[in-house]
């Protein structure tokens, strides 16, 4: 397992990212695949360094762990912020247009659509949300 713990702020996204896209090259993962990790991850780490914290800043803690049979990545976000369920918000109606849409969910709504599995549990006193795709 590889680990990254990082201040929660919007200007280390690209180090998050470079740590991310480093694990996934080492396993050769196809551009698809790394496509939908690099946009789930940005959505959550973006997420977690606005309203974690705020309006104070913390810290977020990435594991990557790579899994056998079939070949997959789970990365888990572990955050100390404010309780927050991502997963407990209702989906938003895709078939509305977007005037007609409420404003938020949609982001977390294309991670559940593109990962295999998508998990969140509030635990002594952290935030553990995990994301696992297959490569």
């Amino acid at each position: 397992m590889k680990e990254l713990t990082i201040e929660a702020k919007i200007e280390n996204l690209e180090e998050v990212l470079a740590f991310v896209d480093e694990q996934l090259e080492r396993l050769n993962c196809p551009v698809r695949q790394k496509t939908h990790l690099d946009v789930a991850v940005e959505e959550l780490y973006v997420n977690i360094a606005q309203y974690a914290y705020d309006p104070e800043i913390g810290w977020v803690k990435l594991e990557i762990e790579v899994n056998d049979d079939p070949l997959s990545v789970s990365i888990t976000f572990i955050d100390n912020g404010k309780p927050y369920d991502p997963l407990a918000k209702k989906d938003p109606d895709i078939s509305l247009s977007s005037d007609e849409r409420q404003i938020g969910g949609l982001g977390i709504y294309m991670v559940k659509k593109n990962m295999e599995d998508v998990r969140y549990e509030y635990k002594n006193g952290s935030n553990i949300l995990t994301i696992r795709k297959n490569i």
